[in-house]
């Protein structure tokens, strides 16, 4: 698979990577299952998918532990991306940046992965009774201390939280400035996807003007670019599109649009007899980003795990660029 590299610490990771949360966490819980996402990180590794993105509030906890499974074989293999600054309650999740909780949660997620460093550490959510600039002073201990290789940040990117006139990412942006000042920032996390562009407009050339890694979560929409969901068919109460306003019955239909421009796509590239699938020509157009981009589908099954790698050596031509860019908008309830 074509390498990457991620941020000014140069860290080399193959051109797709793997989420694993899905494994352990926030989708349909009764399909999750133990031995075949082990199957399926192994599968991520043996096809070149080195990066492997978790966090401890996964589960929680949960998935740190799977994941770890595979580290404990294969840790050369693999970079290992995970999370601190959320804690999961009954029915709440809240961030927590406190100094002191960093180091015990870091040294905790060191022992669920069977590790004795993490590859990229990055804040999931900045707590908003400390100052960011403490967290990630904090943070950049765990580096001097050699516990972790490189720092980063999860986009903030609630849709609930835009404000008239401004950028989806302007929040997230401020942070970068505020924490940059402290240690520099590798990498950067967050949605980007053929129906979920925001990050285009200021989040990703913020990242390639200073040198700084993206990692694109939810390329494939939460399953909806693979074409694989039927709209009506619902979701179990414990996965998150249950409640998410583009998954209703009604906006999945008014978006089908998007999933059959991307299979003609794929049809036209698969004519020479190797199929590609929706799912492919939506990582393919990702990866065209920009050199600094990687894509981290989440899956939990090897079947997947071996279509998303398959859309590393798939390249969109530039007609294919403007077909994708002429697709309709995606809809919401809230729209």
């Amino acid at each position: 698979m074509e390498r990457r590299t991620i941020g000014a610490a140069t860290l080399d990771v193959g051109a797709i990577g793997l989420g694993c949360m899905p494994m352990s966490w926030a989708y349909t819980g009764s399909r999750q299952r133990g031995e075949e996402s082990l199957r399926a990180v192994h599968a991520a590794l043996d096809r070149g998918s080195t990066l492997l993105d978790t966090a401890d509030m996964y589960g929680p906890f949960t998935n740190e532990l799977l994941v770890g499974r595979v580290l404990k074989e294969r840790r050369s293999e693999a970079f290992v991306s995970t999370k601190v600054g959320l804690l999961v309650g009954e029915q709440h999740i809240v961030a927590n940046g406190r100094p002191g909780y960093v180091r015990r949660a870091c040294d905790a997620s060191l022992r669920r992965l069977q590790t004795d460093v993490i590859d990229l550490y990055q804040l999931h959510r900045a707590d908003p009774e400390v100052p960011v600039e403490e967290t990630w002073g904090a943070m950049a201990d765990l580096v001097s201390a050699g516990k972790v290789r490189s720092l980063g940040l999860c986009a903030m990117g609630a849709r609930s939280a835009r404000r008239a006139g401004a950028r989806l990412h302007d929040g997230t942006i401020r942070q970068l400035e505020r924490v940059q000042q402290v240690f520099p920032v590798s990498a950067v996390e967050a949605e980007l996807s053929v129906w979920s562009t925001e990050a285009l407009d200021a989040l990703l050339p913020w990242c390639a003007a200073r040198g700084v890694g993206f990692l694109a979560a939810m390329p494939l929409g939460n399953g909806f670019l693979t074409g694989t969901l039927t709209p009506g068919e619902g979701f179990e109460p414990d996965d998150l599109r249950a409640r998410h306003p583009r998954f209703t019955a009604e906006m999945m239909a008014s978006n089908q649009p998007i999933v059959v421009g991307l299979r003609r796509i794929a049809r036209r590239h698969g004519l020479l007899g190797n199929p590609v699938t929706p799912a492919q020509v939506a990582l393919a157009w990702v990866l065209a980003q920009g050199r600094h981009v990687v894509p981290v589908p989440g899956a939990k099954r090897e079947r997947w795990v071996t279509e998303n790698a398959g859309a590393a050596g798939l390249r969109l031509t530039a007609e294919d660029l403007v077909e994708v860019a002429a697709l309709p908008g995606a809809r919401g309830s809230w729209d």
